[in-house]
């Protein structure tokens, strides 16, 4: 399947559901999805895993340090060859720095291969990195979004998907995940997109009293 336009992917959602026409109406068309390069895909991994409940600013500097320790770029190599205490004198907790050490060791021993994850079904890579300590569905979900550029993955453990869910569909009240499982049925192929919808729909009803304009 050739990737759709932003223009297309719009007029794909906005046909199939009124509520996300007039949102798209408001934010504009979806981004384009293209997988990232191979060899950035660690990197965005190891970088998932110490943003980890942390502020983004806080959580920038001690990536910074970590890749700064590792030689400017973190990588496995880097990671398995750097002396003990030093990611912890960058500020990464012992949960986080045992969470790389395994990410490491699993692309460096071939258990995970970064660089056919994207021949993968979006459940087997799921599978995979679920496996990588510190690794949770979520983080799956987002690396299939972002770095793969899958156009079809519905993250319905995000609270924010949830959450936009609701202001898209009047509900009274935040879905529980299950209840959302296939409540983005008729938006396939592109949940993805949707997800995105759901995002920028909190986003606008904060800037709107915290409601959607109708």
């Amino acid at each position: 399947m050739a990737a759709p336009t932003r223009a297309q992917l719009a007029s794909a959602l906005g046909d199939a559901d009124p509520a996300i026409a007039a949102l798209l109406e408001i934010v504009g068309p979806p981004p384009l999805r293209r997988p990232s390069p191979v060899g950035e895909r660690f990197g965005t991994l190891a970088r998932a895993i110490l943003h980890q409940q942390l502020a983004t600013k806080a959580a920038a500097t001690i990536t910074g340090r970590v890749a700064e320790a590792v030689g400017g770029v973190i990588h496995p190599e880097g990671l398995l060859q750097v002396e003990p205490g030093v990611l912890r004198s960058c500020g990464v907790s012992g949960a986080k720095e045992a969470a790389l050490l395994d990410l490491a060791e699993r692309v460096d021993d071939g258990r995970l291969s970064l660089a056919t994850l994207g021949r993968l079904e979006d459940d087997a890579v799921i599978a995979q990195l679920v496996a990588v300590r510190g690794i949770g569905r979520w983080t799956a979900e987002m690396f299939l979004m972002g770095c793969l550029g899958r156009h079809d993955v519905w993250p319905v453990g995000d609270l924010g998907v949830r959450n936009g869910w609701a202001l898209l569909t009047s509900a009274e009240t935040t879905p529980h995940p299950s209840a959302m499982e296939n409540a983005a049925d008729h938006l396939r192929p592109w949940r993805s997109s949707v997800a995105w919808c759901c995002w920028r729909a909190v986003d606008v009803s904060r800037e709107n009293g915290g409601v959607l304009p109708r």
